[in-house]
């Protein structure tokens, strides 16, 4: 399993940027464990607020953690989460929100100013939990994606496939928003046009072909025109008889793993979705899953692609790492790592547009 190291991507272990970390469903008044960058944390809905809170998960008095615990009668009796707050089951420390302990219960004394947990920002959008992560515990420098279409009743609304633990570094992922050569013998699509934009967290990729897939539109092309917004969020939009997006999201667990998530949304014909519309929905999600477990499988399998030996007719694996980096060392690095960076990318001999490849063929 390769590490962050072996890519010599920078000088911190994980990356900066927003993460996903559950499906919103998923997180209820009950504390529920979880880790990410090599870290126990602890995830729940307050009672009182109704809002996600992320919270390190272990108690600063002697170590406990605040969601492996089945046996004490703090948790039997349903006594954990109150209001906001999380109490530990050993001693019932109480902690709110924002991590800091509010409450002794057996004790009068002043409450030690080291008894707080680090606070995680979270926002919620697009039916998941989001993270931001920064090594430099600097704010968000850039904003969490969001989809208009997502309160829009014409659209069916996605649900998640959690895949689980997938044991790769997160680099191998990310390779794939500028491999142009893998689509046709992965995914039974013959491109036709293919571009890649870098501009400051994001990278672009816009492609189409002929496709076997059920995703394609009636005359057999599959348009997609896909954004990375950071380093873990990828979402893709698909045109055809019925647009969508589809999401991919994946958080580093520990170095060299990350969990895995993937959804799709469609839109229907209808001022409202329909329950056949759904059905459709669901149906092209399995499709979007069955392409992207395509990748998985090779994922699994190969070696890591520490160093890619590239050749001219591959796509901009080189600027994609560039651009990767940046992410992996200090702000104030940024700028010196990503320098002649932005712009558009090409494949040798093929058309970045639909329009171009229209026009040569109509040229020939």
């Amino acid at each position: 399993m390769a590490k962050t190291a072996d890519y010599d991507l920078g000088e911190f272990t994980f990356p900066r940027g927003w993460f996903m970390v559950a499906e919103s469903a998923q997180v209820t008044g009950e504390p529920k464990a979880v880790r990410f960058f090599g870290q126990e944390l602890v995830l729940y809905r307050g009672r009182a607020s109704g809002q996600a809170i992320l919270l390190d998960a272990y108690c600063p008095h002697m170590g406990t953690h605040l969601a492996r615990n089945r046996t004490s009668y703090v948790v039997r009796n349903g006594a954990q989460i109150d209001g906001d707050n999380i109490r530990c089951p050993f001693h019932r420390w109480r902690f709110g929100a924002d991590g800091v302990c509010n409450e002794i219960p057996y004790s009068t004394a002043p409450i030690p100013a080291a008894a707080r947990l680090r606070s995680w920002r979270v926002v919620e959008r697009m039916g998941a939990v989001f993270t931001w992560h920064d090594p430099e515990n600097g704010e968000p420098d850039w904003e969490l994606p969001e989809l208009r279409e997502w309160d829009d009743p014409a659209w069916v609304r996605w649900s998640f496939d959690d895949l689980g633990v997938l044991q790769c570094h997160p680099q191998e992922v990310v390779d794939n928003i500028v491999d142009a050569a893998h689509q046709s013998p992965v995914h039974g699509q013959d491109l036709i046009y293919f571009e890649n934009e870098f501009r400051g967290p994001r990278v672009m990729q816009r492609e189409g072909g002929n496709s076997q897939t059920a995703l394609a539109e009636n005359s057999g092309i599959l348009s997609i025109d896909a954004v990375y917004h950071g380093p873990a969020i990828l979402i893709s939009g698909i045109g055809g008889h019925h647009p969508g997006y589809f999401m991919i999201c994946h958080t580093p667990v520990d170095d060299g793993s990350i969990q895995v998530w993937h959804a799709l949304m469609m839109k229907s014909a209808q001022a409202v979705a329909t329950p056949e519309d759904a059905a459709i929905a669901r149906a092209f999600q399995a499709q979007s899953l069955d392409a992207f477990a395509q990748d998985f499988d090779l994922w699994l399998n190969k070696k890591p692609a520490t160093r890619i030996l590239q050749i001219v007719d591959d796509g901009p694996y080189h600027k994609l790492r560039q651009w990767y980096r940046q992410f992996y060392n200090p702000r104030s690095r940024v700028t010196e790592i990503t320098r002649g960076l932005d712009g558009l990318y090409g494949i040798r001999g093929m058309p970045r547009t639909l329009e171009q490849a229209h026009a040569q063929r109509s040229s020939q």
